[in-house]
């Protein structure tokens, strides 16, 4: 389990796939508004002049001495839901997220968000 203490201080950290390659740097920390556990990351990714931020589950991430290692491939991250770096998750797109990744969405009882940035 990773505690959320934990996985900021390797914010600004690689991300890399199970292969080990580099998918980018890790940016935020999304956790579940349930459990306040940490459940998605942002990989900030693309050109210098075309940065863009996008989300990935934290399922099964291995933290190593300078990269966070994701249970993802590097191509399905690079086609996943995707946020501008200075933008914030619109709560309608979170369900997105989570179909991308073959994962169940579920809102709270009340219609509440699921993804909650810390």
């Amino acid at each position: 389990m990773i505690h959320a203490a934990d996985i900021r201080e390797w914010r600004t950290h690689d991300v890399v796939d199970p292969e080990g390659h580099r998918i980018g740097v890790l940016e935020a920390v999304y956790v579940d508004t349930v459990s306040d556990e940490p459940a998605v990351v942002t990989v900030r990714t693309g050109l210098p002049s075309r940065r863009r931020l996008v989300f990935v589950p934290l399922d099964d991430a291995l933290l190593g001495p300078g990269y966070v290692k994701i249970a993802y491939d590097r191509g399905l991250v690079r086609k996943a839901p995707s946020i501008g770096t200075d933008d914030v998750l619109p709560a309608e797109q979170e369900e997105a997220i989570f179909q991308h990744y073959g994962m169940t969405y579920q809102p709270g009882a009340n219609g509440e968000r699921k993804l909650a940035r810390r």
